[in-house]
């Protein structure tokens, strides 16, 4: 009888053992496990310390350092995320509304700008519009202003400066 009870107290002692030394996740295993998930963004980083992921580096929009952040938290034994990462400012680039050099209205939009420079001419070359003649220079400043402000595209300035 002793011993049949001595037996139960150690398979309880035993089984309440085992339910309360749940097994923690190393360190190690939550930093291959983050790593794994940041390596589909090469400018962001990871590291774990006591179960914490210290997301860095930068990304190229708000959504994809939140879906990261999600994606970190997901992952079983992260108690937390602490966010250093920097999102990357915006480098669209906003479209010049240029027209045509071979279309005629261009070239006579130019050609009005240029009507003070006679000795300048306006041709379309391989499909590039393209100024000849000759100019001092303080007359080649204006003449660009002039063109530049027209908003026309590429134009080959192939005049000479006296």
């Amino acid at each position: 009888m002793k011993k049949t009870i001595t037996m139960a107290a150690l398979a309880v002692a035993i089984s309440f053992g085992a339910v309360s030394c749940k097994k923690k996740v190393s360190d190690a295993d939550l930093q291959t496990q983050a790593t794994t998930v940041v390596t589909s963004n090469p400018n962001a980083s990871v590291e774990i310390k006591d179960g914490v992921a210290h997301l860095s580096g930068t990304f190229e929009s708000q959504e994809a350092k939140d879906a990261m952040i999600k994606q970190l938290k997901a992952i079983n034994g992260v108690k937390e995320v602490h966010d250093m990462a920097t999102v990357a400012p915006s480098t669209a680039v906003t479209p010049v509304d240029t027209q045509s050099a071979t279309d005629p209205a261009v070239q006579q939009k130019v050609q009005d700008a240029l009507k003070d420079f006679p000795s300048v001419k306006v041709q379309t070359i391989n499909g590039e519009l393209t100024l000849t003649g000759n100019v001092s220079a303080q007359q080649a400043r204006k003449i660009k202003e002039s063109v530049d402000a027209l908003k026309v595209g590429k134009v080959n300035y192939n005049y000479t400066v006296k």
